[in-house]
């Protein structure tokens, strides 16, 4: 991996309802995340946080189903032009957050720079709402979709161009819980998903050794880690807990072996939300998985 890396603190809570998470980066880098990764010999440079705008109390563009549409789309446009520099410059992006949504912002200033960027997506949920299928009009709900340039063009077109990635390079690891428009989308794209049934029946170890060798043909991969991908037992910090979820010891494994594949050229870690959690837990656990993924060893 790249040795100079640069954080991104991305304090969104608009494209959920429930509040807390825009305090994520905050909880995060109390935790530690500096120390952690200096310990391991990076250099790191904290650019602090993108500013994010005000919670909108009526819906934009008259989409009745898009909550915060607006100032998602504001965020996402400055966290795409910061990752972008940020890998021009030769350092590794590591964006935290905030809700899921921000991995449209994320993505968008990635892809730029790769012609075949790899995808994995860390997560209890799919992510592959739209406008059309989205129970709650939660844009958090909706990056991956975003991502693959369907849904709302405010939201496919950040940085000015669609789609980001490709379906066939997405690896969807940990999903339990999925709305009818996600299956159907995923079985009609061919999406690769992992959910805990073939975690649970494949074991960690064979799931990421099948993910990095399906990536194999991509020039870049990007890591998508949203804390509820874990059991709540584990990261109890989030604002969508689905109960059997991958493990704490499961996850370290997970990104131990990213690290000892050295695929990784970016990474996002998501959801933590301090107000729901347990003396920063969630934030604790995100920080050790980080240094796991980044070459972090007991010998």
């Amino acid at each position: 991996m790249v040795r100079e890396i640069t954080l991104i603190g991305v304090p969104m809570d608009l494209g959920q309802t429930r509040r807390g998470v825009d305090m994520g980066p905050s909880a995060i880098r109390y935790a530690g995340v500096i120390e952690r990764l200096e310990n391991l010999e990076y250099e790191v440079k904290d650019m602090g946080d993108i500013k994010i705008g005000r919670r909108d109390s009526t819906p934009s563009d008259g989409h009745d189903n898009l909550k915060n549409l607006q100032e998602v789309e504001q965020a996402s446009e400055e966290l795409a032009r910061a990752v972008s520099e940020t890998i021009n410059s030769k350092r590794f992006p590591l964006v935290l957050g905030g809700d899921h949504s921000i991995a449209i912002g994320t993505l968008a200033g990635v892809a730029k720079n790769y012609k075949n960027l790899g995808v994995i997506w860390y997560d209890a949920h799919g992510d592959l709402n739209t406008a059309d299928t989205s129970p709650s009009g939660n844009i958090h709900g909706m990056p991956l979709a975003a991502s693959l340039g369907i849904g709302h063009e405010k939201l496919t077109n950040i940085a000015g161009y669609a789609p980001k990635i490709k379906p066939e390079n997405v690896v969807i690891i940990g999903a339990r819980s999925l709305d009818e428009g996600e299956r159907e989308l995923i079985k009609e794209k061919g999406i690769k998903v992992f959910t805990m049934h073939e975690i649970d029946r494949l074991g960690m170890a064979r799931v990421m050794e099948e993910t990095i060798g399906y990536l194999a043909g991509c020039d870049g991969v990007h890591l998508s880690l949203d804390l509820d991908g874990l059991d709540p037992h584990d990261a109890p910090g989030v604002g969508t807990p689905v109960l059997g979820g991958i493990s704490y010891r499961e996850s370290h494994l997970a990104m131990e072996m990213l690290a000892e594949s050295e695929v990784i050229t970016s990474a996002e870690f998501v959801e933590v939300n301090p107000i729901l959690d347990e003396r920063n837990k969630t934030a604790t656990v995100a920080v050790a998985l980080m240094g796991s993924l980044f070459g972090e060893k007991l010998l």
